[in-house]
């Protein structure tokens, strides 16, 4: 993982005070969540303008290097690149990373006169920015640079927090540290003679869905061609992938796509024998000629109850590493020492097929597709105030006045990948920087540009698998059909894509859904205990009827609670919270 921060002084001729530059070096302790004895760290210094950047990487092996200097200037990436010598054209033009540069990541620039940054097209490598009367602070985390643009009393932006209290993240370019914004996504932010410019360039437009066989071809053709790129820097790891591979869409895409490019890979699954995804994953790897490693479940004996953490202690961690935009409902990864051994699964492939708002969706009528953007940005309207409902409305607006198919696609970019991954994903990059086929920049923008129909019916996948793997072409899916061949009319003499389903057995039991009444007694008694803090945004008699019955019925929600309480409580960032006992939460019989 890697932290950037750039400062830039308002006057001409004034220099950065040694007491900031000494605030960033100590703010990194609070804001980079990872043990302070394993933080490597660079700096360059030029009159009115500063970079820093931190790192947990071992040694300086990977690449581009932290900090890659040129003749007065120093980049920055945060993330990865396909080609990491593409580094040189982002230190020139950083603007460049909006459409051409392949990776997913940010970059970080300055010169003599100049501090910059910029995101590619999902900025699920953020770049934040705040400023103060004397200088522009541009960095990779929120809290660093509210720490060193503030000071370290943190003033909290409680409006916007109604976000994260109604879906467990972010919905706009907001932050819960005020003062502090997130760059929207394709955006450039430029600090020259004391002035800040931000730039934005729209996401792509689709084009109509290929009317003729020969173009459908050649737009699949250009989305594999960028899909390639993605992975040669794994040619250099000198070891094959480890890949997650199960009888879904996405993982058997990562599969062709190693395959084609001739990378070595081994695949593990998780699962009995019986399963679908372990039966078709084996399937997958006999028809590639790779390894495949099944690891079943291991068998614990009957509980009549499990330990789990305390919430409170929970939350903190998911504070600190998520920096207050992911809900402690979500399992973040935990700390390891940082690897360079590649690994890979099928995450984030839902971009391929028009993102996970406009999956849910049956109808695609304008009416169905507005009232899922209603749903999304206004939630649960009674449990809110009315400037908490005013403030989600003035958010939604844009999008509702958009095209219902664009808006939900660009809204999973923007929202679901730029905000909600882009702070869920900080646990796991605590323990390396993964290649990421999906949120490469030109795999997203290339998928944007193809028409949202035709990526939802999941033909595109189909097509892009069998042109990397002509082998995987009948091998079936795990649960439902392939959705372009539902309906479709079935020819003898064409063989038809199959599938396998899991026998239903009740989805399992959890102790996040099923919380117990201890475990909701904690979440209650935190939640009520500060609800002079949260009134601004909800309903005090609204929440106390949420946690009114012995067992919560929306625990997803209490747990949103709990994380913007802790915040308001002061409790983060500081120390971690100690003598908290485990909680017993009872399985059903």
């Amino acid at each position: 993982m890697r932290v950037y921060l750039g400062l830039a002084a308002k006057r001409s001729g004034a220099g950065i005070p040694e007491g900031i530059l000494n605030t960033a070096r100590t703010a990194i302790d609070a804001a980079f969540p990872v043990p302070t004895e394993v933080i490597r760290s660079r700096e360059w210094h030029r009159p009115g303008i500063s970079m820093f950047a931190w790192s947990n990487e071992p040694d300086d092996s990977r690449l581009p290097p932290l900090l890659a200097t040129g003749h007065d200037r120093v980049t920055g990436v945060n993330g990865t690149l396909a080609v990491p010598g593409e580094v040189d054209r982002l230190a020139g033009a950083p603007e460049l990373s909006a459409e051409t540069v392949s990776g997913c990541f940010s970059v970080f620039r300055a010169t003599g006169t100049e501090l910059s940054a910029a995101t590619a097209i999902h900025r699920v490598c953020p770049v934040y920015y705040a400023q103060t009367p004397d200088m522009h602070v541009i960095g990779s985390r929120a809290l660093l640079v509210s720490l060193v643009a503030f000071g370290e009393r943190i003033e909290w932006d409680v409006l916007a927090l109604q976000a994260m209290v109604r879906q467990g993240y972010f919905l706009s370019d907001e932050t819960p540290y005020r003062g502090v914004s997130v760059l929207p996504p394709s955006s450039t932010i430029v600090v020259r003679d004391g002035h800040r410019t931000i730039s934005e360039a729209s996401l792509p437009t689709a084009v109509p869905a290929p009317a003729t066989r020969k173009r459908k071809k050649a737009l699949v053709e250009g989305l594999a061609d960028a899909l390639l790129t993605t992975v040669e820097p794994l040619r250099a790891t000198g070891e094959p992938v480890n890949l997650a591979l199960t009888g879904g869409r996405d993982s058997r895409l990562v599969a062709a796509v190693l395959h084609a490019a001739g990378i070595p890979l081994r695949a593990t699954t998780n699962g009995l024998d019986g399963h679908p995804d372990v039966i078709i994953a084996g399937r997958i790897a006999r028809a590639l000629g790779i390894e495949h490693t099944v690891i079943p479940p291991a068998r614990a004996e009957k509980k009549d109850a499990v330990l789990v953490e305390h919430p409170l202690a929970r939350t903190y961690e998911t504070l600190r590493t998520c920096e207050g935009m992911t809900s402690a409902y979500e399992s973040i990864v935990g700390y390891l020492p940082y690897s360079a051994r590649p690994t890979m699964s099928g995450q984030s492939g839902e971009v391929l097929r028009a993102g996970s708002f406009l999956l849910l969706q049956n109808d695609l009528s304008a009416p169905a597709l507005r009232r899922r953007i209603d749903t999304t940005f206004l939630r649960d309207r009674a449990l809110f105030t009315e400037a908490a409902n005013e403030h989600a409305r003035e958010l939604a607006a844009p999008w509702q006045a958009r095209d219902g198919l664009e808006a939900l696609d660009h809204m999973y970019v923007s929202y679901r990948i730029g905000r909600w991954q882009a702070g869920s994903r900080a646990g796991s990059l605590r323990r390396g920087d993964p290649v990421w086929p999906f949120l490469d920049n030109r795999v997203v923008r290339a998928a944007l540009g193809l028409d949202q129909a035709w990526r939802l019916s999941e033909e595109v996948v189909y097509e892009l698998t069998t042109v990397f793997a002509p082998s995987l072409r009948n091998v079936p899916i795990e649960g439902k059909p392939w959705r372009f061949t539902v309906g479709r009319r079935s020819y003898p003499w064409r063989r038809r894509p199959g599938f396998l389903t899991a026998p239903k057995t009740g989805g399992g039991w959890s102790w996040r859904t099923s919380p117990g009444e201890t475990l909701t007694a904690v979440l209650r008694d935190h939640v009520l205990g500060h609800l002079d803090l949260l009134a601004p945004i909800v309903d005090p008699d609204q929440v106390r009827s949420m946690f009114a019955e012995p067992v919560l019925r929306k625990p997803a929600q209490a747990w949103h609670l709990c994380t913007v309480a802790t915040m308001l409580s002061g409790a983060y960032p500081g120390k971690a919270p100690e003598g908290l006992e485990p909680i017993h939460v009872p399985v059903p019989s």
